[in-house]
């Protein structure tokens, strides 16, 4: 895992989404045009959490979120996503 330079706010927390699925369960590859947006990705920095509330989710933890959850951002030339930790749905 690559150390990033950017520390996280308050509750939020920076993630790295998983590459998209290229071929179905049963051996068809997905076209470009018809892949999804992931939804799993892994936790690489967390901000320090609110006074109210501590932060569950650590580094390198792999976690879900909503299809549309977040902020895209890409950070040398890596895509990463920035989102407040109740946007994540699970940690897996």
């Amino acid at each position: 895992m690559a150390k990033v330079n950017i520390k996280p706010l308050a509750d939020r927390v920076l993630i790295e989404p998983m590459a998209a699925e290229t071929k179905t369960a049963s051996g068809i590859y997905i076209p470009d045009t018809a892949k999804e947006k992931p939804q799993k990705g892994k936790v690489v920095a967390v901000g320090p959490g609110t006074k109210d509330e501590q932060i569950t989710v650590k580094i390198g933890d792999t976690v879900l979120y909503g299809k549309y959850a977040g902020t895209e951002l890409k950070l040398e030339g890596t895509d990463y996503l920035m989102m407040r930790e109740s946007d994540i749905l699970a940690i897996i």
